[in-house]
């Protein structure tokens, strides 16, 4: 599942003029922080209700009924609202779209579940959690400029989709596999390209209203780059039950 609205400008950034590097280098540091706050809190969320709705019982039961495409769909019915939708909505409520939608992906994750072994969710969701803070360590420091890549990196995924949706029919395990590790490695460069893009946004929301609803956006970006790093990752090398 992934999600590029790419609200990236170039230009000048009149509202930081005048205002001393230090202030504005805390004022970042203060905004990458509720990023990576509501990101972590979202992924926690969404692990916690996955976890309580398989030890349940419940998620065998429902996942088994045509009420499973609901709970698929729905989240990315709010990514939708919340991508289409945010310059109309109130911080607030971009805030309560975001944790229903953490809360819904809990229950549609808690189907790993039902088929790879809890040792294995665990090494590898340790392996992706390292692997993401290195990588958005890299975007949020790096002086290089990874805009090139974005578009490059969202083709990629579109062929991804497009592979994993012909695969449903072609059932090749190799083509599993293979669409496993290139969404891996994708979802990883989305990871540095995406904080170095939320990163560069808040030169032009700093000391405005727009400063809430940008970092719960961002956050939803890379809550979603980890959440598919995740799942590709242990489509690749997890231990199924």
């Amino acid at each position: 599942m992934e999600n590029q609205f790419d609200p990236r400008m170039t230009g000048a950034n009149t509202a930081s003029v005048g205002v001393p590097t230090v202030a504005r280098d805390a004022g970042l540091r203060s905004y990458m922080l509720s990023v990576y706050n509501y990101m972590a809190s979202g992924v926690l969320l969404t692990g916690v209700v996955a976890m309580l709705f398989f030890t349940s019982g419940m998620a065998e039961q429902v996942l088994r009924t045509p009420l499973r495409y609901v709970i698929i769909f729905a989240p990315l019915v709010i990514v939708m609202i919340m991508s289409f939708g945010q310059n109309r909505m109130s911080t607030a409520k971009l805030q309560a779209l975001f944790w229903g939608f953490a809360f819904l992906m809990g229950l549609s994750m808690s189907s790993i579940f039902l088929v790879y072994t809890g040792t294995s969710i665990a090494q590898t969701f340790f392996a992706v959690a390292a692997g993401f803070m290195a990588l958005s360590l890299y975007g949020y420091t790096t002086k290089k400029d990874l805009s090139g890549f974005g578009t490059f990196l969202i083709m990629g995924v579109v062929g991804i989709l497009v592979a994993m949706i012909a695969n449903m029919f072609i059932k090749s395990s190799a083509l599993g596999l293979a669409i496993s590790a290139i969404g891996v490695l994708l979802f990883a460069g989305l990871t540095a390209y995406d904080t170095q893009k939320i990163k560069s946004m808040y030169a032009y929301v700093a000391g405005t209203d727009m400063m809430g609803k940008t970092a719960i956006m961002g956050a939803l970006t890379l809550y979603l780059d980890f959440i598919n790093m995740f799942q590709f990752l242990l489509s690749f090398m997890g231990n199924r039950r």
